[in-house]
């Protein structure tokens, strides 16, 4: 890192300001933009498929009601101020749970930096090239602060694509909007009192976690505009007695944490290259016990009539998200209870041989309500938490025999990707629930020409079904 980057008394936020303001689109490798167009696409193909959700339609009726303006909406047609477009853009990118992860980061980092990206870029006019940088500079910021906390903002009930994903978004909008690294240091001291995430969903199910990515865009793009007209913030955003970490986490977790993570090799290295795609439309957390199912299910013909019990075995850190409390794990009470369930993910890949959307809403169905009674979640010995979300089954027959199989590195992470190939076949998995192929292949070919685009509000037109 050079001594510019060092900023003011070595605080993060003027380093972090300095990063945004000075990237230069031709510092960024080829193929870092490439896999940046892969994310994204990724992104809009979810947002369609949430779409033909309940949630995302009342989301619409609400945000409607404060009026109507010219930020576009993916795949709804609708046109709302800017923040309130960003906002549901967010929602509808992670809406089903389907969205990308950074790992260390346990962060839904595209989630939060594409529609404020999208949103901002479009309201300005501004290239595709341009829009391009800034959502790779915010997913660099958001990905670096989020593994400072190895993991720690969930322990203590907060959800990192809030608390986090306003940082990165102010840092989009202040460079789309033209502030000065100054100004961005202001701009990420005024998100600290905007940075929000309560894990508390987790226990009933409610639809709360869906905003906090979209949230986090209506922060970011505020406290930007403020940077920009002279608002001033605190200095110490990050580090500060009552900054960021301190504030958000307790002893323990402090204890854990790395602040020079939020830097490191900055313009050097490139986390976009460990974020992960996801196979599977549910928490993160859940995949490797999925696949170990599948698998004892296909390579071991595990007939689901002959089990007596099943022993999951999961990272200790992840307990509390998938784990807790046993009764809505094992008996979800609606579709966000079963994306965030071990047992559900088990009983799924045993008795139906897979875990997809379908088995989202089969929360009904006797077979797997008995499998998922029958799964207790233990630790797993020396889990490489959070670099893998490993996963072990292990299967009890009547007979007692015991057949078991590990997943230690879960499906889609950095060190098992998902090829680009790969994202743009989930891409026309989840679009084409919602548009017609021969509309999905032109909204393919527009994103992954991000690069070359002359305005990105065409963008934005095609995505929300309104082609200039």
């Amino acid at each position: 890192m050079t001594d510019e980057m060092q900023g003011a008394n070595g605080l993060i936020a003027p380093q972090l300001g300095t990063f945004v303001a000075n990237l230069d689109h031709g510092d960024i490798p080829a193929d870092i933009r490439s896999r940046a167009c892969h994310l994204i696409l990724d992104a809009v193909g979810i947002a369609l498929a949430s779409t033909r959700y309940d949630f995302a339609h009342r989301t619409l009726s609400a945000l409607s009601g404060f009026g109507s303006g010219d930020g576009q909406v993916i795949g709804m047609g609708a046109g709302l101020p800017l923040r309130d477009a960003v906002m549901l853009n967010g929602l509808l990118v992670h809406g089903l749970d389907y969205d990308d992860t950074h790992v260390a980061g346990v962060i839904h980092a595209t989630a939060a930096a594409f529609p404020t990206a999208l949103g901002v870029a479009a309201d300005r006019r501004a290239s595709g090239r341009d829009m391009l940088s800034a959502y790779i500079a915010g997913m660099e910021v958001s990905t670096r602060l989020a593994s400072v906390a190895r993991g720690g903002f969930h322990q203590v009930g907060y959800h990192p694509t809030g608390i986090i994903g306003v940082f990165a978004a102010t840092l989009i909008a202040s460079r789309l909007q033209g502030l000065s690294a100054a100004q961005m240091a202001d701009a990420q001291g005024i998100a600290l009192s905007m940075a929000s995430g309560s894990m508390e969903f987790l226990q009933d199910g409610a639809w709360t976690k869906r905003m906090h990515p979209g949230w986090a865009g209506v922060g970011g793009i505020t406290a930007a505009g403020m940077a920009k007209a002279g608002f001033v913030g605190p200095k110490a955003v990050y580090e500060g007695r009552f900054g960021l970490f301190p504030l958000y986490l307790h002893a323990a977790e402090q204890a854990e944490m790395d602040l020079s993570l939020a830097t490191q090799n900055l313009g050097e290295s490139w986390e976009i290259n460990n974020v992960a795609v996801k196979p599977i439309p549910a928490c993160h957390f859940t995949h490797a016990c999925a696949d170990a199912a599948m698998a004892l299910r296909d390579k071991h013909g595990v007939m689901i009539e002959d089990i007596a019990s099943i022993r999951a075995l999961v990272p200790a850190g992840v307990h509390k998200t998938v784990c807790q409390p046993v009764e809505t794990k094992q008996r979800p009470q609606n579709s966000y209870d079963a994306q965030f369930s071990i047992p559900w993910a088990v009983a799924s890949a045993l008795v139906r041989g897979c875990f997809g959307l379908e088995e989202l809403d089969a929360l009904n169905d006797p077979a797997l309500l008995a499998i998922a009674a029958k799964v207790t979640c233990e630790d797993y010995p020396d889990a490489p938490f959070p670099k893998y979300y490993s996963g072990d089954v292990i299967v009890t027959l009547r007979n007692g025999q015991t057949l078991s199989h590990r997943e230690e590195i879960n499906r889609g992470n950095p060190d098992r990707p998902l090829a680009n190939a790969e994202i743009e076949a989930k891409f026309f998995e989840t679009a084409c629930t919602a548009v017609a192929r021969s509309r999905a292949e032109h909204i393919r070919d527009a994103v992954l020409g991000l690069d070359g685009l002359a305005n990105a509000n065409s963008l934005a037109a095609l995505l929300a079904g309104n082609p200039e």
